[in-house]
């Protein structure tokens, strides 16, 4: 008797909510320090959202109301005046009976840049709440949100134009995404550029709060090793019966070097097996199928599903917190190709792919290369012990959105372990 064992995984609409809710508390702990000043800020937004898709729903001016509160702490940081917080934003995509509104929750992290105390960058990942989504009936020209939450993320630069008292005017651009993470399809997203006006309020004055700096011939710059383990989950395409969330596993491991207690640059390899892409070829679904064109992938169900890169990776500390931005190359991914096949060809495929010319598939082009090839990674994780402490053990838990050449593959939850060697 054969015994088929089925694991798989399904993430909830709610899994946004209840993990950006879950990184908010973690921002509230990073920035309760004794020696802190509370700083209140608005800002209103405004700018083009790009099509989302061919034919994409008619709309004006985007339009979004932000409003944060931060902590700026006295610590040993390098860094003058990083702040660390949490967001709530409304936004108007230009057509509320057909895009709606937009409702935000974000933490985040601002800091000076280019020894400047006037210019900021703000980097915040969080979620979002959408009052309309695509409907293939009433809302068939909207493929850009097909679930109620989704990840939000920002990047933004201000600029301070005036002082009066404790409060700050400003002026800025930046970027404003949002999409499911590959966890329901359609999932074109929105893609915003917005400018800016803000004002802030602190609750007290600001210039009293420096940084202690370290001496920078003070400083070890150790090596660390570090692992992770991580289960995410994707869907496959937009038909029946591919658009059920199923499990992507991950290994990972990497070496690299901490900078100044608040910089990781590393170099590493992973592992992940994808179950959308081995129940596709072990139950010789269309395009696996006897003198179809992946025929030879059923050979090797599992290895074929499997997926092996490299990476180089980047990540920001700030007390127990880190924000970590990847990117790396292929070096084994088959099954990418049946994804690629199916999912930019026509909408809407069905389960037995008609022959072409009776059925458009997607053509193994320059872009094609290019995401087969490029894997890049975004997350934010937070580590059990305080990284100004330099700990030489530390556990991590963290939530990623990976991607292919900045396209959605999966969301994944994970934990690791980062060792510093002597």
């Amino acid at each position: 008797m054969k015994v088929k064992i089925n694991v798989s995984i399904h993430f909830t609409n709610n899994a946004h909510l209840l993990l950006s809710i879950l990184f908010s508390l973690v921002a509230l702990q990073v920035t309760s320090q004794v020696n802190s000043s509370y700083t209140y800020t608005s800002e209103f937004h405004l700018g083009i959202t790009t099509p989302s898709n061919s034919n994409f729903v008619d709309r004006d001016l985007q339009k979004q109301i932000f409003l944060r509160v931060d902590r700026s702490s006295k610590s040993s940081s390098h860094f003058m005046d990083l702040r660390s917080g949490i967001g709530i934003g409304v936004t108007d995509f230009g057509n509320s009976r057909k895009l709606g509104y937009a409702f935000t929750l974000m933490p985040y992290l601002e800091f000076p840049v280019f020894n400047s105390q006037k210019l900021f960058l703000f980097t915040g990942v969080g979620t979002s709440y959408f009052t309309e989504k695509y409907d293939v009936v009433t809302n068939f020209n909207n493929r850009a949100v097909s679930t109620d939450f989704t990840w939000s993320a920002r990047a933004s630069i201000s600029y301070q134009v005036l002082t009066l008292r404790n409060v700050n005017f400003t002026i800025g651009a930046g970027i404003f995404h949002h999409s499911n993470g590959h966890l329901k399809l359609p999932n074109n997203g929105y893609n915003s550029f917005l400018l800016s006006v803000g004002s802030s309020f602190s609750s007290s004055n600001t210039k009293d709060i420096t940084t202690k700096r370290i001496p920078s011939n003070t400083l070890s710059n150790p090596l660390f090793i570090e692992s992770r383990f991580g289960l995410g989950a994707n869907v496959f395409n937009d038909g029946f019966p591919f658009n059920t969330a199923k499990a992507v596993h991950t290994i990972s491991l990497e070496v690299g070097k901490l900078y100044r207690q608040h910089y990781k640059i590393s170099l590493g390899g992973f592992y992940r097996f994808y179950k959308h892409y081995y129940d596709y070829i072990s139950n010789n679904e269309s395009l696996v199928q006897e003198g179809k064109e992946f025929e030879s992938l059923k050979s090797n169900a599992y290895w074929n599903a499997s997926n092996i890169g490299l990476f180089i990776k980047s990540e920001m500390l700030f007390n127990h917190l880190g924000i970590e931005l990847q990117i790396g190359v292929n070096i084994h991914k088959p099954a990418y190709k049946i994804d690629w096949r199916i999912n930019e060809g026509w909408d809407f495929a069905p389960r037995d792919i008609p022959e072409p010319p009776s059925w458009e598939l997607g053509e193994f082009g320059s872009k094609y290369k290019l995401k087969q090839r490029i894997n890049g990674r975004f997350g934010v994780k937070y580590y059990l012990k305080d990284l100004q402490t330099t700990p030489k053990n530390n556990w991590f838990a963290g939530i990623y959105l990976n991607t292919n050449l900045g396209q959605a593959d999966f969301t994944e939850l994970a934990i690791g372990h980062s060792f510093l060697l002597d």
